[in-house]
């Protein structure tokens, strides 16, 4: 590549750069769906990620959800019915705070539970646990008594 070719790429790329960017294009086209849309979302967990809202998600199927959704809320569903359904085809697991239900005892109470037995199983060793004992010569002890009585 020339110098002159090199610098007609350059000023091609510069001009590019310094071009006026377009707006942004708005993300719905009711502000008040899409507004409704992120806080719904924001309660529901990514089925693809799981540690992500699917607000916050890019996976495929979270944008197809978002979809899904926009298009309820459009059809005039209400917050709570667009989750009954998300909960009908998903289960609880698509919810970041399930219901406290039988099946869900284990969820909210595990870590108690948990918690609570390691705290048994501490005392019941502390309980158990003997000090050692000190296998000491006799000259060991005679210090050891020595420090003791205050003697140096």
């Amino acid at each position: 590549m020339s110098a002159k070719h090199f610098f007609l790429a350059l000023s091609v790329a510069l001009a590019a750069t310094a071009a006026p960017a377009k707006d942004a294009a708005p993300l719905a086209e009711d502000p008040a769906v899409e507004a409704r849309l992120v806080h719904i979302s924001e309660e529901l967990r990514c089925l693809v990620c799981q540690n992500e809202s699917l607000a916050g998600s890019r996976a495929d199927l979270a944008l197809d959800l978002k979809r899904e959704i926009r298009t309820m809320i459009k059809a005039g569903k209400s917050d709570q019915e667009i989750r009954d359904f998300l909960v009908n085809r998903y289960g609880d697991f698509v919810l970041y705070r399930p219901p406290v239900k039988p099946t869900t005892w284990l969820l909210w109470g595990g870590p108690f539970v948990l918690m609570a037995g390691g705290v048994i199983a501490l005392i019941a060793f502390l309980r158990r646990r003997k000090p050692a004992e000190a296998n000491l010569t006799p000259e060991e002890q005679r210090r050891a008594d020595a420090l003791i009585k205050g003697d140096s």
